[in-house]
């Protein structure tokens, strides 16, 4: 028998975006052939979706005044749990941040952050399992991907919609077509694809 002793990846990763592209970059290091010749930090060729699972509301929960005041167990209970949502939401938003500032650079848009930061009540908890909840999440997430896409704005670091006024669903619908030409064109230079293709 084996055991295993797990933590929540949250815990080093709450947005595990860079890990991911960590693994495709060893993965081109190391040769792998579903990588056609591409150096590592290419990130021009990389397509990035990033789905957050939504977060409360924290505007206005506490100001930097009132926290200047706060020996330990006021950073561990003062209107929740500051301690806790300042290491896992900086750590998010950090992520983001450094991402949307290389795809930014590169004056590249395939990098996509799809998250809601205004969740309220059982909404933003993370252990609400009721038909009710979930039901609400779906709605959630369906209305969410009506809204424009938002990107940081590098200097004030806050999230706002792009210029181009384009949607979740219409970035997801883009970003679809790119990896299905991308099948099609793998497909068509394989030895295996062009033996299967009809005469």
């Amino acid at each position: 028998m084996r055991e295993f002793n797990l933590i929540d990846g949250g815990v080093a990763a709450n947005n595990p975006t860079l890990v991911a592209m960590g693994e495709v970059t060893k993965a081109i290091v190391g040769g792998s052939s579903d990588f056609s010749p591409i150096k590592p930090m290419d990130y021009r060729r990389l397509l990035v979706i990033s789905l957050g699972t939504g977060t409360g509301k924290v505007e206005g929960k506490y100001t930097a005044h009132e926290a200047a005041k706060w020996g330990v167990l006021g950073w561990l209970t003062s209107g929740g749990s500051p301690l806790i949502d300042v290491f896992t939401q900086a750590s998010a938003d950090m992520v983001d941040f450094h991402l949307s500032a290389v795809f930014q650079a590169l004056h590249n848009d395939n990098y996509l952050r799809i998250q809601d930061d205004k969740l309220s009540g059982v909404l933003s908890s993370v252990d609400v399992a009721t038909k009710k909840n979930l039901n609400d999440l779906v709605k959630t997430g369906e209305a969410l991907l009506k809204k424009p896409v938002c990107r940081v704005n590098l200097e004030t670091g806050v999230c706002e919609p792009t210029p181009n006024q384009e949607t979740n669903e219409e970035a997801l619908i883009r970003f679809a077509k790119l990896l299905s030409q991308e099948r099609q064109l793998r497909h068509a230079k394989s030895p295996h694809g062009l033996a299967n293709s009809p005469k």
